[in-house]
């Protein structure tokens, strides 16, 4: 006699949230605008960035102009979803190194 057994494999998603707020050393215009969106894209978490009460999603070069953030202004990123710190991370240093 013969017995199996089936093993059932979970695997738990791990969703992390995480937000930080940078100080623009410089304008932030079309070459850091489009830093940010190609950093964005290569991440699976949702990202926001947020400026002046308006919120867009980096991964998109206008939007990121949009948001009108000069010198000196405050930008938050914000992340949701499994690589959430690694996203944040990625642009609050494209952030803090514009020029």
């Amino acid at each position: 006699m013969s017995s199996s057994s089936d093993a059932t494999t979970t695997t738990a998603t791990t969703t992390a949230n995480r937000e930080i707020a940078i100080v623009l050393p410089a304008n932030l215009h079309a070459r850091p605008a489009g830093q940010l969106a190609r950093a964005a894209a290569e991440y699976t978490s949702a990202i926001q960035l947020e400026h002046g009460g308006r919120t867009v999603n980096p991964t998109g070069v206008l939007a990121v102009m949009g948001l009108g953030a000069t010198a000196g202004s405050t930008v938050t990123v914000r992340a949701e979803g499994p690589d959430a710190d690694q996203a944040v991370t990625a642009l609050a240093d494209i952030l803090a190194t514009a020029e």
